[in-house]
């Protein structure tokens, strides 16, 4: 716990932090040894020649800092991120920039969007995002608008590709620019905390036709849903749905794409294993659920129902948007329990079968491989 002179102390460092960080360029630096040259020659000579050189350098560095404060003044942005986020992908996020000022516009902005720190780089007496250095936030993105008139709102995007999986916590952003005259580099921070759930990264995977199987360890592809003709039922449309099977009254209605299901369409269940217990974190285990995610974004793109079990948790299958959303932020989260205890995943097993569960396929997930599609 902080003592009172922690607390005192970081009071003192949120008072005395500035407002607006100025650095100058390149440009700017050789623009103020100039002026510090010609204050120097002045009053070595008392030339007034040099005097009024040296004030008009002096005007201009007041008129630069006066103008680039009026372009960040009233600034207000937001952001806007994708519905899905998969770990090492492009991923497009949407920065809306808005001049909230009614006649002064803004020139040359620079919104760079950041994350939160890692751990050890945070504040070790408080959490306040005040006093994190800018150099221990990562930058994720950059955007450039060059004006914006008063009132104005302006979209740009960038693109965002997430080294893991997981949750990403957004930390700020940071606005700037360099007019008018290009000589200082005037920011603000605004704090735009949020927070995204980045899913496992997804290979493209052929969606082949599933197979049941039979004694003697041979196969026999399972029947094609397109082949039966007795509607059961509608479900949601999902990608990979023929347009031939919509149901477009119930879509109206709805107010989104449902799809006729047919007789065999009720029977197409596949189930998805991900070996957690036994396995250690690192790039085997990531690689295992990348597989994962893959081969369930590819058997609901078919129109299958999907499942998922690990040795922790089971998820019973379904189809949809929904049942899609929910296993990959189940998979973005799984983390490996490093011991070899595979008995839930057996008790588990067994509590499916005595169900009498419709699935019929099991797909493993393990040793840095896709094993063979098997019956349950």
């Amino acid at each position: 716990m902080a003592s009172r002179y922690d607390e005192l102390k970081q009071r003192v460092r949120i008072f005395l932090r500035p407002p607006r960080q100025l650095r100058p360029t390149r440009a700017g630096w050789m623009f103020l040894m100039i002026n510090f040259g010609v204050g120097f020659a002045a009053l070595n000579t008392g030339n007034n020649l040099l005097y009024l050189v040296l004030s008009l350098l002096l005007a201009f560095l007041t008129l630069s800092g006066f103008l680039s404060e009026a372009a960040l003044r009233g600034l207000q942005v937001r952001r806007t991120l994708p519905g899905e986020m998969f770990a090492g992908q492009p991923n497009a996020v949407r920065i809306e920039v808005r001049n909230r000022q009614r006649k002064v516009p803004a020139f040359a902005i620079v919104v760079e969007d950041r994350v939160a720190p890692p751990p050890e780089v945070e504040d070790p007496i408080d959490g306040d995002w005040r006093l994190t250095r800018d150099r221990d936030i990562p930058v994720v993105g950059r955007i450039f608008a060059l004006r914006i008139s008063p009132g104005d709102v302006q979209t740009r995007r960038y693109t965002l590709e997430p080294e893991r999986r997981g949750p990403l916590v957004f930390h700020s952003v940071r606005v700037s620019t360099r007019f008018p005259f290009g000589l200082f580099l005037k920011s603000r921070t605004i704090r735009a905390s949020g927070e995204a759930l980045v899913y496992p990264h997804v290979e493209a995977l052929a969606s082949p036709s599933p197979r049941f199987g039979g004694e003697g360890n041979t196969e026999a592809p399972a029947r094609a849903r397109q082949g039966g003709d007795d509607v059961s039922g509608l479900r949601e449309w999902a990608p990979g749905d023929a347009l031939r099977h919509v149901h477009w009254r119930s879509s109206l209605r709805r107010g989104q794409l449902t799809v006729r299901t047919f007789d065999e369409e009720r029977h197409a269940e596949i189930e998805v294993r991900l070996r957690t217990a036994g396995v250690h974190p690192g790039d085997a285990f990531e690689q295992q659920v990348s597989w994962a995610a893959s081969e369930v974004v590819a058997q609901l793109a078919a129109g299958m129902r999907v499942g998922l079990l690990t040795d922790d948790d089971h998820l019973a299958p379904a189809d949809g948007r929904r049942q899609r959303t929910r296993l990959l932020s189940h998979l973005a989260r799984v983390q490996p329990r490093g011991t070899s205890d595979r008995e839930p995943l057996a008790h588990r097993v067994e509590t499916d079968t005595a169900e009498g569960a419709s699935s019929g396929l099991h797909t493993d997930i393990d040793d840095n491989r896709r094993a063979e599609t098997r019956r349950s």
